[in-house]
């Protein structure tokens, strides 16, 4: 019995990290190369691309993920409902 027991802790143990959810944080920057991202002015809520992330406290703030490719944070742009034209 204490060896069923033991096994199962751990397989519980070494199993758990698979389970733990992924953390999508909205601005992550890719993993390597350069980044663009989708930034919107909170005043005025127009949106323009940018290739650094937007410092936080400032009147940007990042829509979305980051970017690999100028034409991704693009077709991102057109499809984001909440920028205005």
């Amino acid at each position: 019995m204490t060896k069923i027991l033991l096994a199962t802790v751990a397989i519980l143990a070494f199993s758990a990290p698979s389970f733990a959810q992924q953390d999508k944080t909205t601005g992550q920057a890719p993993p390597s190369g350069s980044s663009f991202y989708l930034a919107q002015d909170t005043t005025t809520m127009k949106c323009q691309i940018v290739s650094a992330q937007p410092a936080a406290g400032g009147n940007m703030k990042v829509i979305g993920m980051a970017h690999r490719t100028q034409a991704e944070a693009q077709t991102a742009m057109t499809a984001e409902k909440t920028c205005t034209k």
